[in-house]
């Protein structure tokens, strides 16, 4: 599978521009899934992108020492 390049930003004006197609409401039932799908996958992209970075987060405790979030 190929890993998604996109920026969590690029994903969300992606995702954004889904939701404008679908809210017009000009597109068939067939585009429509299909549009709705791609939404989906890219949701899921925004979503591990994001759990990677927590998992990323270092917490400072008071004596300097730093531990995984």
């Amino acid at each position: 599978m190929e890993e998604n390049k996109e920026t969590l930003e690029e994903l969300f004006q992606s995702l954004d521009d889904v939701v404008e197609k679908l809210e017009e409401g000009e597109t068939s039932l067939e585009e429509s899934f299909r549009l709705y799908q791609k939404g989906m996958e890219m949701l899921k992209s925004c979503n591990d992108k994001i759990d990677a970075v927590e998992k990323q987060v270092l917490i400072l405790e008071e004596n300097g020492e730093t531990h995984e979030f």
